[in-house]
């Protein structure tokens, strides 16, 4: 049982920043890439804020680009978010993926959620 534990969300003002956290845990063989999307209120699918390979090369929507800061530490299956510069549009329910290895097959798992709400 694979599983990824999101944390870090909360309540800020426009301008402000929050570090979002994603533990990954279980039975797997290595994590290809790792993304954060995010759900907007009122919205039906979920939009990549950015990812992250195994290799570290990164990509972010354009929205986000220069505010936000997606890192990973394979030793620890981690992924982190630092999102500066909150606006809020950027209010949403922000999501961990990662695309797990087992015996050379790929799956493709998330999180529950962490709630970023940013006010003006």
């Amino acid at each position: 049982q694979v599983q990824l534990a999101e944390s870090g969300g909360g309540l800020v003002q426009a301008g402000a920043s929050l570090r979002l956290s994603c533990a990954a845990s279980g039975n797997f063989d290595s994590i290809n890439a790792m993304d954060w999307y995010r759900q907007p209120p009122g919205k039906q699918q979920r939009e990549l804020v950015a990812r992250i390979t195994s290799g570290g090369s990164t990509k972010y929507a354009e929205s986000v680009k220069g505010r936000f800061t997606i890192s990973r530490d394979n030793a620890k299956n981690t992924v982190a978010l630092q999102m500066n510069t909150l606006k809020p549009e950027d209010t949403a329910v922000y999501f961990c993926h990662g695309e797990m290895v087992m015996r050379a097959y790929r799956y493709s798992y998330w999180g529950q959620g962490t709630q970023v709400t940013v006010s003006s």
